[in-house]
């Protein structure tokens, strides 16, 4: 690892390896940084992504680093802890106690979800225990599924879900369906169940049922539109911050079309500002950002 690079990139997921390799065939001195902790890993494919549908995203990772490297890119398993400007540019620091200094960033350390405290979830998170239709609905086409009301978007998550599955119920928890809601559920044969969900029972490693209001009802899945937050917390000192979204989703960092935060020199890409972004789209912002970074060390040259 050398000591300067024209940009350092926080995060080797889609979004930051794609930004990445627009920025080294550009022929810029480019550093990835990537903490090894993907929101992905516990899926067992990446799904909707054309040419490599079902891909596990260890396997896609590893070809975006060696095409990032190819070119000249260079790749450190490191965790950032802080990043202070210095010039016209940036001093990152990791968590090993070394820094880097870097003329721009490209910030792309996606979210985290912010899960229940409901026994059950964590345990089966990413495989009984899912968020997206579009991820995971095909997988579970024809089940009996279970959505956890504990965000704004449930009854939209319940109707998408009843595309999939004839068997879909709707535990209202502590966020039950409006009455305009609760004909809209009705209309798609969605049933609900009042009443707090205290456990997701377990058995023999899968979902057997939700307990409700005191009640096991049989389930083999269950979704949940658990809050999303943007992991930038370590940038605060630069002023990045996240803000809530509109749709209620969670936190995100705002940024313009072209990637640009707030904080000038500083880009971000992915779910880190698009809360609902796939794979595909997260590595399209990414590959965006890189490129608008690339102009802009160029107009600054003159």
């Amino acid at each position: 690892m050398n000591e300067n690079y024209d940009v350092v990139v926080v995060g080797g997921g889609a979004a930051g390896l794609n930004g990445a390799l627009m920025l080294v065939r550009s022929r810029r001195s480019v550093l990835v940084l990537d903490s090894g902790t993907p929101r992905n890993a516990p899926a067992a494919g990446v799904h909707g992504l054309l040419g490599h549908d079902g891909i596990p995203p260890a396997e896609l990772y590893a070809k975006g680093r060696a095409e990032v490297r190819s070119y000249g890119g260079e790749i450190e398993d490191a965790e950032v802890v802080g990043a202070e400007r210095a010039g016209d540019g940036f001093v990152v620091r990791l968590r090993d106690g070394r820094t880097v200094r870097a003329r721009r960033l490209l910030v792309t350390t996606g979210l985290v979800d912010d899960l229940p405290d409901i026994p059950g979830v964590r345990e089966q998170w990413g495989s009984g225990v899912i968020h997206c239709p579009y991820c995971h609905g095909w997988e579970v086409r024809d089940r009996p599924i279970g959505v956890l009301a504990i965000g704004p978007m449930a009854t939209h998550q319940a109707l998408l879900f009843s595309q999939l599955s004839d068997d879909v119920i709707l535990f209202g928890h502590t966020n039950p369906p409006s009455p305009e809601q609760a004909a809209q559920l009705a209309k798609r044969r969605v049933r609900v169940v009042s009443g707090e969900v205290t456990e997701v029972v377990v058995e023999g490693g899968a979902i057997v049922g939700v307990r409700a209001g005191g009640t096991v009802v049989p389930r083999e899945v269950v979704a949940i539109g658990a809050p999303m937050r943007a992991r930038v917390g370590f940038l605060e000192s630069l002023g990045l911050k996240t803000v809530p979204h509109a749709s209620g989703m969670g936190e995100h960092v705002p940024v313009d079309p072209m990637g640009r935060t707030e904080v000038p020199g500083v880009w971000a890409a992915g779910n880190v500002a698009d809360l609902a972004a796939q794979v595909g789209s997260a590595a399209s912002a990414g590959a965006m950002a890189g490129a608008q970074i690339n102009a802009d060390l160029i107009m600054t040259s003159l």
